[in-house]
């Protein structure tokens, strides 16, 4: 639209998005702790610092870097190629620190292994799922983006996890997951509608993966998750949860096929 006759000319109104941010070598996360010199390019994240040693039990040349609140760091390599491990604890706010400041450090390919609930009946205890996206029922993507934003995996990568999770023997699912803040159900309120959420096709639940698909999307780095079924409460009638239990063995199993199918597809090309 040009100026009216006399009118001064408007400003320039251009917009300039504000560029990712990235740390120095010699920086120090604030709350990882980590030297970003320290870092590798590539990091399989998991909520529990326990799940993190056992993965760091599967590196060669391994040394842990920090541990300082939820946030345990390892640094090893996997079939020669360097990884670091973190772990970033439960729910999407705290877990969101640790995927910014992965991101801050140079890392580019994120990949989130932990447990999930199914929500689909098919979907059951010792199944793999490995998510293509995932409904921001969470409390921090909001404040980083608008709520229309899509919260989805690096389509690639989830190709390739569905394709190392076959081989691990296991039965394997793939599709959107629900990402929410409560674990335990309330009976004062309903909280999220699982069956709601079941009749969208949703396939499982949990508690960080909407966060870091939003945060590596604004970083321009890949991200990619992969669960182990740990329950399943609409299957089971369980709405309290009254049976909850990820200490089985059929859970074991699948934990450690979705570390291997993480690791691997941390590594590849």
């Amino acid at each position: 639209m040009r100026n009216a006759p006399g009118r001064p000319p408007l400003p320039n109104r251009k917009v300039t998005a504000m560029a990712p941010v990235r740390l120095p070598a010699d920086a120090e996360l604030p709350l990882l702790r980590a030297r970003v010199a320290d870092l590798s390019d590539r990091a399989l994240v998991v909520g529990d610092p326990g799940r993190a040693a056992r993965v760091a039990e599967r590196l060669d040349d391994v040394q842990q870097l920090t541990a300082n609140r939820e946030y345990h760091v390892y640094s090893g390599t996997h079939r020669g190629v360097p990884v670091t491990v973190a772990s970033h604890g439960v729910g999407a706010a705290g877990a969101a620190v640790c995927f910014e400041e992965l991101a801050r450090g140079g890392v580019t390919r994120i990949i989130r292994s932990g447990t999930a609930g199914g929500i689909q009946p098919e979907v059951v205890d010792g199944a793999i799922v490995v998510a293509t996206g995932a409904v921001r029922a969470d409390g921090v993507s909001h404040q980083l983006v608008p709520t229309e934003f899509p919260a989805i995996a690096t389509p690639e990568l989830a190709v390739a996890l569905k394709a190392a999770a076959a081989k691990t023997g296991l039965e394997v699912h793939s599709g959107i997951v629900l990402t929410g803040d409560m674990f335990y159900p309330s009976d004062v309120i309903t909280g999220i509608d699982h069956r709601m959420w079941q009749r969208a096709g949703i396939v499982a639940v949990e508690m960080e993966a909407s966060a870091l698909f939003v945060i590596a999307s604004l970083h321009g780095i890949e991200a990619g998750a992969v669960f182990a079924i740990d329950g399943n409460p609409l299957a089971a009638k369980d709405d309290a949860m009254d049976g909850y239990d990820p200490y089985r063995e059929i859970v074991t199993r699948a934990v450690d096929g979705a570390l291997d199918t993480a690791l691997d597809v941390l590594i590849a090309d």
